[in-house]
């Protein structure tokens, strides 16, 4: 498994993790749990990934990752 493998299934089971508090709530989680967790090289890589399509991301950790890569400038609101 190669370090963006690594990191789409670290988002996708921080996810799963979040996934009873139901679709919206669970977005925001996981967005601040990558935000506060994640060191900065994580995050570009990752980001990089979501403005490529994001495939293998799940639409959570998807939704998550794009409003972060919003946020942060990497995709243009």
């Amino acid at each position: 498994m190669n370090s963006l493998e690594k990191l789409i299934y670290m988002a996708n089971q921080i996810a799963r993790n979040f996934a009873a508090l139901g679709e919206a709530n669970a977005t925001a989680a996981v967005a601040v749990h990558i935000h506060d967790f994640w060191d900065p090289r994580m995050k570009s890589m990752i980001f990089s990934h979501v403005v490529a399509g994001g495939e293998g991301l799940d639409p959570v950790s998807l939704a998550a990752l794009s409003q972060l890569a919003k946020d942060s400038g990497h995709i243009a609101a």
